[in-house]
C-alpha cells in the first residue's frame, strides 16, 4: 500500500477526471505510474543499447534489411 499527498491542485485534477470517466482516482494513478514506469524501463534500454554501440559491442541493422528479412515488402 502506497500513501500519496498530492498537491490540492493536482488532486482537483484527478477527481475531475475520475469523475468523467468513471474511473477511480486510484485506477488513474495505478495506470499513470505503469506508463510512466514502462517509459523509464524503455529509456533505460535505449541508453545501454546506445552504450554497447558506442563502444562497439553491438551494431546496426538497416530498415531495408529488416524489411527483407521478415518479408514486409510491398
Amino acid at each position: 500500500m502506497l500513501a500519496l499527498d498530492l498537491p490540492a491542485d493536482l488532486e482537483r485534477r484527478l477527481d475531475a477526471l475520475a469523475r468523467r470517466t468513471g474511473l477511480s482516482a486510484s485506477e488513474h494513478v495505478r495506470e499513470a505510474l505503469r506508463e510512466h514506469l514502462d517509459n523509464l524501463d524503455d529509456i533505460e534500454l535505449a541508453e545501454r543499447r546506445l552504450g554497447a554501440l558506442r563502444r562497439g559491442e553491438s551494431g546496426t541493422t538497416s530498415l531495408d534489411a529488416l524489411i527483407a528479412r521478415y518479408g514486409l515488402e510491398d
